[in-house]
């Protein structure tokens, strides 16, 4: 009686009769993914999970359902959560401190103007994950996640630094451009939180911003102040900065408010202001000793018929 168990080469050959009818139904053979490959799509994968949810609501789990993997392949390329959290937050911290980058042509403002587009894209498309992490809220935040966006503030503030191109940039200078960039993130996080405002008038606000900043810093700086009019030189009617002095310029037109301006440039007393505290204690004690005076002389004698 002839075996009904088919032949291992019979089995590969039935194996390739039907490869072909695979291939005419659109199907594709798996590529294995190297070793290198399966870690950086686990990366990416985690990375996009973590961008639409806080990272404690995400779990190696859903990790895995999303790349198509095992739970234990995925602890086969990662001790935990933790450390997938860490990797994936160094791809979007390296992707983030690159859109800092710009061609150096064209005014200052427009290009910090680009910049800024790009930095509150990054923010609006990953928004949960890095509000979580900013605001110090998240379980998964620590000196690994911390180390990543000090490291995307350094970046960023070299990147404004080069842009404006201030031979020997001063520690004032140096400290207003950190304390822009951390409102840059205050705000925008603020942004995600209540969307008050379109995304462009945000973008054109900040700008804005940093050229106040930069002005106010080159007030008080002489060095600064020289580079500050080759800035303004380059700016352009339409750009953030033009915009800023238009709006400034429509300010002072407001009744009262230039003349209150003059008159603190000049030192000069304003209507509002209280007299000088000593002239006001002599204005007092004058009046004090007239009243004593009349006291000690007593009424007034009446006139004789």
């Amino acid at each position: 009686m002839a075996s009904r168990t088919p032949s291992p080469t019979a089995d590969r050959a039935a194996r390739t009769a039907a490869a072909p009818d695979r291939a005419a139904a659109g199907e594709r053979p798996r590529r294995r993914l190297s070793v290198d490959e399966r870690r950086e799509q686990l990366i990416a994968v985690a990375l996009e999970l973590f961008s639409r949810r806080p990272p404690e609501e995400v779990s190696i789990d859903d990790i895995a359902a999303a790349a198509g993997a095992s739970r234990p392949l995925v602890y086969h390329y990662f001790p935990g959560k933790q450390a997938l959290y860490e990797a994936s937050l160094r791809r979007a911290g390296r992707e983030l401190a690159a859109r800092f980058e710009e061609p150096m042509e064209g005014p200052l403002s427009e290009r910090l103007y680009r910049v800024m587009g790009r930095y509150l894209d990054f923010v609006q498309s990953h928004g949960p994950g890095f509000a979580a992490l900013l605001r110090g809220g998240s379980v998964a935040a620590s000196a690994g996640t911390s180390a990543v966006i000090d490291e995307v503030r350094r970046a960023a503030h070299d990147q404004i630094l080069t842009h404006l191109a201030v031979p020997a940039p001063s520690a004032g200078l140096r400290l207003t451009v950190r304390a822009w960039i951390a409102n840059a993130e205050i705000t925008s996080l603020e942004w995600l939180a209540e969307r008050s405002v379109p995304l462009e008038e945000l973008q054109l606000h900040l700008v804005q911003e940093f050229v106040a900043s930069l002005t106010l810093t080159a007030a008080r700086e002489p060095a600064l102040a020289v580079e500050l009019a080759s800035f303004f030189a380059d700016e352009r009617p339409d750009g953030p900065s033009g915009r800023l002095v238009q709006d400034l310029a429509g300010l002072l037109a407001v009744p009262g408010i230039l003349d209150a301006l003059t008159a603190l440039a000049a030192g000069t007393p304003t209507a509002g202001d209280a007299a000088d505290p000593a002239d006001a204690a002599d204005v007092t004690a004058g009046t004090v000793d007239e009243g004593s005076a009349q006291a000690t002389q007593g009424p007034a004698e009446a006139p004789v018929d």
